[in-house]
């Protein structure tokens, strides 16, 4: 990737464009990144910087996490992410990535941990049809059939009832429309996953917009 940042959802609202049309935006907050330790093919096997992003007490970090801050002379940070880079040398240790590497129009994909909705059954899960309502029906929300009887056992991957959310979701190729560098601030239109103050991986997409 060329450039990457971690943020934090804040939540999603519209603004107007010059036309005055309407623009459904997620507004996210990317505090400055600071670089923890750079990864070369030479030692590592490939190419990545380790970034830190969030504030936390020193004393809510244990001792091997601590060690890797200490090591960069950098405060503590919540998380400790890698990102994959083309060129590591641009990168310094202790430097910051802040939200202003990125512009308004560029296109960019966001990666976050989906909202967790419980167990849930098919037809929420998978969008199944139901089955009449009718009271001498006997079946109304059930999954159906689970195909062939031979092999006495049920394939992966079939779409049945279980837990719904909860997993890495990335949405591509969403257009940057705002970018606040003063408050860390960027908007990004439509939506993007998580709960509100969940934690977003935000790249450049690799989506080919020619």
């Amino acid at each position: 990737m060329e450039k990457a940042i971690l943020a934090t959802k804040i939540g999603m609202t519209q603004i107007f464009d010059e036309n005055g049309e309407v623009i459904p935006v997620t507004v996210v907050e990317a505090k400055p990144c600071v670089v923890v330790q750079k990864k070369l093919e030479e030692t590592d096997g490939y190419k990545a910087i380790k970034v830190g992003y969030g504030e936390v007490k020193p004393n809510k970090v244990n001792k091997p996490i601590k060690g890797q801050f200490d090591k960069a002379k950098v405060s503590p940070r919540k998380y400790l992410r890698e990102f994959r880079v083309d060129d590591v040398d641009k990168y310094e240790i202790g430097q910051e990535i802040k939200v202003d590497i990125f512009k308004p129009g560029e296109r960019v994909d966001v990666s976050g941990i989906s909202k967790g909705k419980g167990f849930a059954g098919a037809i929420k899960r998978w969008n199944f049809n139901r089955g009449p309502m009718g009271h001498g029906s006997m079946y109304h929300r059930r999954p159906g059939s689970l195909g062939a009887t031979d092999p006495a056992r049920v394939f992966k991957g079939r779409k049945l009832p279980g837990r719904m959310g909860g997993k890495k979701v990335t949405v591509q190729n969403l257009e940057v429309v705002k970018v606040d560098p003063e408050k860390n601030l960027m908007l990004i239109k439509g939506a993007v996953p998580g709960a509100k103050k969940a934690l977003l991986l935000i790249k450049n997409t690799v989506k080919n917009n020619k």
